[in-house]
């Protein structure tokens, strides 16, 4: 497909999407792929593509002489990256926020455990480095940068583990943090604890301590609720 092509392609789904998952389609509606191609001026085999994405994702599902259904929100692929992100921009974004984050808090700690087992000494080099980098980006407005240490920082705790299912939570991992960062679900700096946790989880996996290091991951992601509690009730 051209360059053209994939950009049409792109426009469709980030219209499409964020409907369906906003509500705007609810299950069981049925979209016409001709008339969709109509409504964004682009050829069939573009909407087509699209719809191909949307299927990936089980936000829908084609069928011949019927057209493209919404499917119910318990068949979607919740795990998938681009349906957060489009969660995380609409309406659900306090419910799906929450619902990651008690996800994280039930994943994070035994990764962070793990890892002090199994982590290289790179990893553990990594991880060092992630945490003095969200200590150098902590304060004077900094959350974008703060955001791609705290992002690469929990990335080497999943990889870390040595279990590959927790490792593939990874991009799950990283659409929270960036949401909570871009939709202004944070403070305007980082709780200082909570930032002094991080480099006290990379010492516990530097030293091998799995019961301290997920101690102190679990205090990251109580932590993390709370500032729900707060910030998006």
């Amino acid at each position: 497909m051209s360059t053209r092509g994939r950009g049409l392609h792109g426009h469709v789904l980030e219209c499409l999407g964020p409907a369906i998952t906003a509500g705007e389609y609810p299950p069981g509606s049925v979209l016409r792929t001709d008339e969709l191609a109509q409504r964004f001026e682009v050829s069939r085999s573009v909407m087509r593509e699209a719809v191909r994405v949307l299927e990936s994702m089980y936000l829908v599902e084609s069928r011949r002489r019927v057209g493209v259904t919404v499917r119910p929100k318990a068949e979607w692929n919740v795990y998938d990256p681009q349906v957060i992100r489009w969660r995380l921009a609409g309406a659900d974004r306090p419910h799906q926020l929450r619902s990651l984050t008690v996800l994280r808090s039930a994943v994070e700690p035994v990764a962070a455990g793990l890892a002090a087992r199994h982590a290289t000494a790179e990893q553990c080099a990594e991880l060092t480095e992630c945490a003095l980098g969200m200590v150098a980006t902590s304060r004077g407005h900094q959350l974008e940068g703060y955001l791609v240490h705290d992002v690469a920082f929990h990335r080497v705790i999943l990889n870390a583990s040595g279990n590959e299912m927790f490792a593939r939570l990874g991009d799950v991992v990283t659409e929270v943090l960036a949401g909570r960062t871009h939709h202004e679900v944070m403070f305007e700096d980082p709780d200082p604890a909570a930032v002094t946790l991080h480099v006290k989880v990379a010492e516990a996996v530097r030293e091998g301590d799995a019961v301290r290091a997920e101690e102190l991951t679990r205090e990251i992601t109580v932590g993390a609720l709370h500032e729900l509690d707060i910030l998006a009730p």
